[in-house]
């Protein structure tokens, strides 16, 4: 094997032994003498991720939550089709603002970052401008639970199952909800965000990992698409959203 990929074998013997990290061409070389090259991608995009994908959000907040929501903008912009799925909150893109605000302050105090609310709020809503730029879409997937899991106060919730009236509506956008009792193909234990065929997010409450594994973004893109059929859209969705705004309104505590 060593001479196959022109490397001294003690070289091969780190590898093969956790000590040191192939190269690239390393990769490229070994997979050409295994006669696996259709495995070269995916083995150079675990190589590449494996420090990476795990990102602790206490570390990336010392600075503040603004610098956190601000660090997403290049791969933002440079996607044009992004998948969503949540299960129990409005994604970040189309949150209001007094919606974001009671989201950023759980996580400012959870993760004793400091207090710049306000600023990481206006930086969410700039975010959303991407909404309406370029030719990008947007598919999103929520359960049920996240039209009704009461964020902030009532006439936050309220303000943003409105909201969310508005943004089914979006032409650009292929706004599905889950009903509760819908049958289903699949279950998701987390939320996730397919970046083009690029990347996946997936958020933990203290970290983010980064998954660009292109086996691992087509198992993703899998699971989205079972989702996706347990959804309802247009009418049906509206009407859920109506259904859960009225529920709202009719709580004993409102």
């Amino acid at each position: 094997m060593a001479v196959g990929i022109g490397c001294h074998y003690t070289k091969v013997s780190r590898i093969e032994n956790g000590s040191q990290a192939p190269s690239e061409e390393n990769i490229k070389a070994w997979c050409r003498v295994c006669r696996a090259e259709d495995q070269t991608p995916d083995l150079i995009a675990s190589a590449r991720s494996i420090e990476s994908m795990y990102v602790e959000l206490r570390r990336q907040t010392r600075a503040g939550m603004k610098r956190l929501v601000l660090s997403t903008m290049p791969i933002y912009e440079r996607t044009m089709l992004f998948r969503i799925y949540e299960l129990n909150i409005i994604p970040g893109l189309f949150q209001t603002a007094e919606y974001s605000a009671a989201m950023l302050s759980y996580f400012i105090d959870f993760l004793d970052a400091p207090n710049d609310l306000d600023a990481a709020v206006e930086a969410r809503m700039e975010r959303q401008r991407i909404i309406y730029s370029g030719n990008r879409r947007f598919a999103i997937v929520l359960e049920e639970q996240a039209i009704r899991e009461r964020v902030g106060n009532l006439d936050t919730m309220a303000g943003q199952l409105d909201r969310l009236l508005g943004v089914i509506s979006l032409p650009r956008v292929n706004l599905g909800i889950i009903p509760a009792a819908a049958p289903r193909r699949v279950f998701a234990s987390v939320g996730f965000w397919i970046f083009d065929d690029a990347m996946v997010n997936v958020e933990t409450p203290t970290a983010s990992l980064e998954v660009t594994q292109p086996r691992e973004v087509r198992l993703y893109a899998k699971m989205f698409e079972q989702l996706q059929q347990s959804a309802v859209y247009g009418a049906e969705a509206r009407a859920l959203v109506t259904r859960a705004m009225a529920d709202l309104a009719n709580s004993d505590q409102y």
